[in-house]
């Protein structure tokens, strides 16, 4: 049976619909990636969220606008799974949850010199876009996502 680690998948979007891609600090080929991080016990994938993109990126002035209805699992790929076991993380992939939030600060606010960091760099894209920058794992998990969320984007833009 294959083990699928909980992750909070996060896409934030500003006022003009680009959305926040960071790159990772690690040298994979397209490197970029959306904040992301495992969901603790007692934890919700919404908190997940909330804490994992204020860590990874410091930012905490945004708005909720959506999830995902269901999880979009991705699988790694030997190297990684090789490289994780070192570091006594034995699951196959990732089960992520997705969400969607409105940016209310403004890139002063973005600090990717946290206490761990995971990101060297980060730019505003648009979401059509961000498959081709992933890491080949993750492209479908991407399109996945993105689907679901460039509408909800043009969708938020108009209401505002």
């Amino acid at each position: 049976m294959r083990h699928y680690r909980p992750n909070a998948g996060i896409v934030v979007f500003r006022s003009d619909g680009k959305v926040l891609l960071c790159q990772r600090v690690e040298d994979y080929p397209k490197n970029w990636q959306f904040p992301q991080g495992g969901i603790d016990e007692k934890e919700t994938p919404l908190q997940a969220a909330y804490r994992e993109l204020k860590e990874e990126t410091s930012i905490v002035s945004v708005k909720f606008v959506a999830s995902l209805d269901t999880p979009v699992r991705y699988d790694f790929p030997d190297e990684v799974k090789y490289k994780n076991a070192r570091r006594g993380i034995t699951n196959d992939g990732q089960e992520q949850y997705w969400h969607l939030f409105f940016f209310e600060g403004n890139d002063k606010e973005i600090n990717l010199q946290t206490k761990e960091p995971e990101f060297k760099d980060f730019q505003w894209i648009e979401i059509e876009k961000t498959p081709d920058m992933a890491v080949e794992f993750k492209v479908e998990s991407y399109k996945i996502m993105t689907n679901a969320f460039k509408q909800k984007i043009k969708d938020y833009l108009n209401k505002c």
